[in-house]
C-alpha cells in the first residue's frame, strides 16, 4: 500500500485512472493529441492525492503522460491513415527536427523548476484556444509550408514543447497545418502520426530526466510511487493504457463526424478549462 493513502483512496485513484484512459484515448481520437492534454492535469490531482512531493509532481505528470500515449498515438494514427487524412509528406521533413526537439526538451526536464512546466502548458493551451475560438478563415501564415530552415525550426519547436508539457504534438501541429491553410480534419490525422514520433523518444527522455529524481525525493521512489521509472509511474500507465485503446477508435469516428467549425470550437473550449488547473496552482501554489 502507499504509505499515507487508505484502501478506499487507492479504489478511487484507480477508478478515476481507469476513466482518465477513456477520456485520453476519445479525445485522441478526436483532437489528434494523444490525449497528453487532459492526462497531465488529472495525473496531477492522482499524484497529489498520493502525497507526492510538489518539486517532482509535475515532471512526473509529464513523464506518465508521454509513456501512455505511445500506443493511444499508434491506435489514433493508424486509424486516421486509413481515412486518408494524414500527410505522410510532413512527417517525414519534420522527423528530425522533432527528434532534436524532444531531446532538448528532456534535457531541460532533468534540470527545470516544476513551474516551468505549468507555465508552458498554460501559455501553449491558451494561445492554441484564442486561436480556435477567435480566428478567422483570412488568418493565415502563408499559402503553403516554408522550405528549409523554417520548416525544422517548426519542428524543433514542436518536439521541445510537446516534451515540456507531456503531449503528442497535436497542439502545435494542428495550429500551425490550419494557419497554412491544411483542412483541420488532416491537421488532426497529421498530428496523430506525430505524436508517435514525439512520445517514445520523449518517455525515454524522461527515464532519463527522473533518474536522479530517487536521491532527491527517496519518498517518491520508496513509498509514495513504488514501480516509478525515472519520471514515468508504472503503475499510472498501466491502468490509463488499456481503456485509452479501447476508445481511441470512437474518437476518430466522431471526429469525422463533426464539421471544421464544431471541431475548432470543442477543441479550444477544453484547452482553456483543462489549463485551469495550472493556473490555480501557479498563483495559490496548490
Amino acid at each position: 500500500m502507499i504509505a499515507g493513502v487508505s484502501s478506499s483512496e487507492l479504489l478511487e485513484l484507480a477508478v478515476l485512472l481507469l476513466g482518465t484512459g477513456a477520456a485520453a484515448g476519445f479525445l485522441a481520437g478526436i483532437f489528434g493529441i494523444g490525449g497528453g492534454a487532459i492526462l497531465v492535469p488529472v495525473l496531477y490531482e492522482c499524484f497529489r492525492i498520493a502525497g507526492v512531493p510538489l518539486d517532482a509532481r509535475m515532471p512526473l505528470c509529464v513523464g506518465t503522460s508521454l509513456a501512455i500515449i505511445i500506443p493511444t498515438s499508434i491506435r489514433s494514427w493508424r486509424a486516421h491513415q486509413a481515412r486518408g487524412s494524414v500527410d505522410l509528406d510532413i512527417l517525414k521533413r519534420w522527423a528530425i527536427p522533432v527528434l532534436v526537439g524532444v531531446i532538448a526538451g528532456s534535457v531541460i526536464a532533468r534540470y527545470a523548476p516544476e513551474r516551468l512546466f505549468k507555465f508552458v502548458f498554460v501559455a501553449v493551451a491558451w494561445s492554441a484556444a484564442a486561436r480556435l475560438l477567435f480566428g478567422r478563415e483570412d488568418w493565415r501564415l502563408g499559402k503553403d509550408f516554408p522550405t528549409g530552415f523554417f520548416m525544422r525550426v517548426y519542428g524543433t519547436i514542436i518536439g521541445l514543447l510537446s516534451t515540456l508539457m507531456g503531449i503528442g504534438g497535436g497542439l502545435f501541429a494542428n495550429l500551425v497545418m490550419t494557419l497554412y491553410g491544411r483542412p483541420i480534419h488532416q491537421a488532426i490525422g497529421t498530428s496523430a502520426g506525430l505524436a508517435v514520433l514525439i512520445s517514445i523518444p520523449g518517455a525515454l527522455g524522461y527515464i532519463y530526466a527522473g533518474w536522479p529524481a530517487a536521491a532527491r525525493f527517496p519518498e517518491v521512489a520508496a513509498l509514495q510511487l513504488p514501480f516509478a521509472l525515472g519520471y514515468i509511474s508504472l503503475i499510472g500507465a498501466i491502468l490509463v493504457m488499456p481503456t485509452s485503446l479501447l476508445v481511441a477508435p470512437l474518437g476518430v469516428k466522431v471526429a469525422h463526424l463533426l464539421s471544421k467549425r464544431q471541431l475548432e470550437v470543442a477543441f479550444g473550449l477544453y484547452l482553456v478549462t483543462v489549463s485551469m488547473r495550472f493556473v490555480i496552482s501557479l498563483t495559490t501554489g496548490y
